[in-house]
């Protein structure tokens, strides 16, 4: 019975895995993601340092603000306009995939996007707002990038190109060489933002974010579309596939977007609009010892490990652990394809995003402020920073942890029976 079960689950699961694993689109999507991680993370760091507890109470009114002020310009660069970094990636990374010249596929996806950004401010001409290079300009900007290097590539490989004689340098001739695909291809989009200010939409901003973002991205930050994304990055990892990426590669956009809506009300000192955001997802369930929190799985190892093979397992994976690297336990207990394990490892991630939410929306623990604790943050602390630096976020992580030693406990007491037997059976022979 478990056999094709198993089987079954096998055959439907991996096809689709391995087809989102190797989608150019998805995967160019993901390393823009990455691109522009680096620059989050730097702005994020400030947002954390400009709000740090009791500063105000310690300083001036006067002083503080000054200081705040001094370092807004950190994340104002950075997380509030991240869209932007997002865009060049992604460009980047589909012309590259093409094996054409990946800079002018970022270039071409920016400019695209600015052509079809009002801007306009306040009645100022001249001016983009930062929010259509943030949260609501981040499904557009994803979408342009995409058809930005898909026109660029077709126009080079319709060799609609300039072609310099022998001797011009290098850098002139690709530059002239791109003149052409990437002017057909701005023009689009000029064409484009012409026809929708005549809409009832006016921009094409409005149209995505009215008919598509703001839909998906309710969808996305509901408890059970969650919870479907979170057992699906289990289902994937003990299949062997990396889950987070896969999984990650269809939410990201939702999940960051409610990112940036919750720093832009904390930041402005407003009720945080989101519950799941990135973070709830980085820094309460991958960031309490990686996919599938396994941090939980090490300290049962050293409470009730018995076998040689877990201890040493143990040792070899608290360190990674501890900052979220879970490689050494996901394929040395072994996780994978493992069915005494397969229980815990589907059932605890659901339960804790559960608590979590709940925790959250009842107001026991505030939402997490959108700033982005890099991943490697060991636990506790990430829940602190993650939530504002608010004590209830580390607190809540300590409870999570607590839960998932126990939902493990009787899982990994059978497994760790088993290689005991096993070694001791391997001794008397």
């Amino acid at each position: 019975m478990n056999n094709k079960f198993m089987e079954f689950l096998e055959n439907m699961l991996l096809p689709v895995a391995d087809k989102l694993n190797n989608n150019r689109y998805l995967s160019a999507l993901r390393d823009g993601f990455m691109v522009a991680l680096p620059l989050i993370i730097f702005g994020s760091i400030f947002v954390v340092i400009a709000n740090f507890p009791f500063l105000d109470k310690v300083i001036s009114e006067e002083a503080f603000t000054a200081y705040q002020n001094a370092l807004g310009p950190a994340s104002a660069a950075t997380l509030s306009i991240m869209g932007l970094f997002v865009i060049i990636g992604i460009g980047y990374k589909l012309t590259e995939h093409y094996e054409g010249e990946a800079i002018y596929g970022g270039a071409v996806a920016l400019a695209a996007v600015l052509i079809l950004t009002p801007q306009v401010l306040e009645g100022v001409s001249g001016v983009i707002p930062t929010a259509s290079l943030g949260a609501e300009g981040m499904f557009l900007g994803i979408f342009t990038a995409f058809i930005a290097a898909e026109l660029y590539r077709f126009f080079v490989q319709k060799a609609w190109t300039i072609k310099m004689p022998a001797g011009v340098p290098g850098a002139v001739a690709k530059s002239f060489s791109a003149l052409i695909p990437i002017t057909l291809t701005l023009t689009v989009f000029l064409i484009v933002r012409i026809i929708f200010s005549y809409t009832s939409f006016d921009t094409v901003q409005n149209f995505i974010y009215t008919i598509i973002q703001q839909p998906l991205t309710e969808l996305g930050s509901g408890l059970p579309a969650t919870i479907v994304a979170v057992l699906l990055i289990q289902v994937f990892w003990f299949f062997g596939l990396h889950g987070q990426i896969i999984i990650n590669s269809v939410f990201d956009p939702i999940w960051y977007a409610l990112n940036d809506e919750n720093l832009a009300a904390f930041q402005a000192g407003l009720e945080l609009p989101n519950i799941v955001t990135k973070q709830f997802i980085d820094s309460f369930l991958v960031g309490m010892g990686g996919s599938g929190m396994t941090l939980a799985v090490i300290i049962l190892i050293f409470m009730i490990g018995r076998s040689r093979q877990l201890k040493e397992l143990g040792k070899l994976g608290a360190p990674a652990g501890i900052f979220n690297v879970n490689e050494p336990i996901i394929f040395g207990l072994p996780i994978i394809m493992n069915p005494l394990i397969v229980i815990p490892w589907l059932v605890a991630p659901v339960v804790i995003t559960i608590i979590t939410y709940f925790a959250m929306s009842t107001g026991l623990v505030p939402p997490p402020a959108g700033i982005i604790v890099p991943w490697t943050t060991p636990p506790i602390l990430s829940g602190f920073l993650a939530t504002g630096n608010a004590w209830q976020g580390a607190v809540l992580q300590a409870f999570n942890l607590l839960v998932v030693v126990i939902i493990w406990w009787p899982f990994l007491k059978i497994l760790d029976k088993n290689y005991y037997e096993t070694e001791k059976k391997g001794e008397s022979k």
